[in-house]
């Protein structure tokens, strides 16, 4: 391209980027609907709820696979798992995909649209250097690394003479530490000092925020903790799995038991649980504040009125519900997502919440079509257009939300078992679980939300329920071409 020409090009770049909206894309790690905006009378989350006054709360909404990898890497892609190719914590999007080399992600299409794109924190998964440079406009920060590596554990040195136990991090830390002490707390105060500086300038921005919490270990500063009389943190509900789930639905739990101070031999005993999920609710009121600090400095910097805003979690989390700690199962606790949706020109959504079904990879087409540059879309999409519901949250756009997972996960992949395919409708959740190798039928679940919605009987054997599994079996098949 000669120099006229590109000259042209960013004369004309610029005069349609001046009206263009803004996106700050908040992505939390292992969230589960534990929120006030999802109507949890214990979490103390006063920011997410001020979020959910000026947007949209999706109380439906899915992830594609429960586990960190393959849900980032499907909505960012816009993707599905067995599309992008990407099932396990190892795998590239770029090395598995199709057309990896040359697919365009979410953030990607934003920046060859005239977008600045800037990602702080974890948004790809962290395994190693996983940098997509092509996503964005400048290099990540504070993307990579271990979760056991952000504890005060990891970054305190030992003592003359002392020995360091041997385990990667403890279950819990409590300490009276500034919030710097933990990635969250550097994240959001550069993400804050980002927006400030994009206070008066033209370019319209795609600001992505990465957190790492309320992953494991259930570390935050003492201060979050206190929010919470530990007497008073409830039991999981249920406690038990579900009458007549079947054995490969479930998990041992271990990644939870990978950090010091977990029992490896026995299950957690009263005192243990109340706990854990006591750091379950500190590390998210510890996000919450965080978060504050974002929305602060977006409001000060004179953009929120034209900023888009998305929270969203990369899948759900089980803490001791259905006798279960983690992710990589196909329930409801898992496959469910908070979102919330902010945009300032839909005011028929805010502060209200919607009961249509969502799923992560509709993040994609749905921010493009609020932005204005739809027309250019990849072709080869998966997800659904939302913003009919953002303006007006009593439509709906999809019938259905598909999540599935391998058991047993964690292990390399020759050990996998099986594969659970799950169709969630406004009432039903249905699953099958078939053999790797073969496709055969080993088991099947169905939860009916209408009377049982936490998950507590499978009502697969139930013959008088035939007529409602044969629908939704033949909506799973058509979905992932099995025949």
């Amino acid at each position: 391209m000669t120099l006229r020409p590109f000259l042209l090009c960013l004369c004309l770049a610029g005069a349609t980027q001046a009206a263009a909206p803004n996106v700050l894309f908040l992505v939390a790690d292992d969230l589960n609907t534990a929120l006030g905006a999802y109507g949890d009378p214990t979490a103390i989350t006063p920011h997410l709820d001020r979020l959910a006054a000026r947007g949209l709360v999706f109380e439906r909404a899915y992830c594609q696979q429960a586990v960190c990898n393959p849900s980032r890497s499907s909505f960012l892609t816009g993707l599905r798992p067995d599309t992008v190719g990407v099932d396990d914590l190892r795998k590239s999007f770029r090395d598995t995909a199709p057309n990896g080399k040359t697919l365009v992600t979410l953030p990607q299409h934003f920046k060859n649209q005239g977008w600045f794109c800037q990602n702080i924190g974890k948004m790809f998964h962290n395994m190693g250097d996983t940098q997509d440079r092509a996503s964005w406009s400048m290099d990540e920060i504070l993307h990579a690394g271990t979760h056991a590596d952000d504890t005060l554990f990891a970054n305190t040195p030992v003592r003359a003479g002392e020995a360091k136990p041997d385990y990667k991090a403890p279950i819990t830390e409590s300490d009276a530490v500034p919030d710097t002490a933990y990635r969250d707390g550097q994240i959001a105060r550069l993400a804050a000092a980002v927006l400030r500086d994009r206070a008066g300038q033209k370019q319209p921005f795609f600001l992505a925020v990465g957190f790492w919490r309320p992953h494991l270990p259930l570390v935050a500063p003492k201060k979050y903790w206190d929010l919470y009389d530990p007497a008073a943190i409830p039991m999981p509900n249920p406690a038990t799995p579900p009458q007549d789930a079947p054995a490969i639905a479930l998990h041992a739990s271990r990644e939870i038991r990978g950090y010091g101070g977990t029992p490896k031999d026995r299950e957690f005993n009263a005192e243990e649980t109340r706990h854990y999920r006591h750091g379950y609710y500190a590390s998210i009121s510890f996000l919450d504040a965080q978060l504050g600090l974002i929305l602060d400095a977006l409001e000060a910097s004179g953009q929120a009125d034209n900023t888009i805003v998305v929270f969203t979690s990369d899948h759900g989390f089980h803490t001791g519900e259905h006798a279960l700690w983690g992710k990589t199962t196909n329930f409801e606790l898992d496959a469910r997502v908070p979102l919330l949706i902010a945009d300032p020109r839909q005011p028929a959504g805010h502060g209200r919440k919607t009961g249509a079904l969502a799923e992560l990879v509709d993040l994609f087409p749905t921010l493009a079509h609020l932005a204005g540059i739809a027309g250019d879309l990849p072709g080869n999409l998966e997800g659904d257009d939302l913003s009919p519901v953002l303006a007006d949250p009593a439509k709906s756009v999809k019938g259905a939300a598909f999540t599935q997972h391998q058991q047993p996960f964690y292990g390399p992949a020759s050990a996998w078992q099986a594969w659970g395919r799950s169709v969630r409708t406004e009432r039903w959740r249905y699953t099958e679980w078939r053999t790797i190798r073969g496709g055969d039928l080993l088991a099947r679940e169905l939860y009916d939300h209408g009377s049982d919605p936490l998950e507590t009987r499978n009502l697969a054997g139930d013959s008088a329920l035939a007529a409602i599994m044969e629908p939704l079996a033949a909506r799973l098949a058509e979905h992932f071409g099995r025949k």
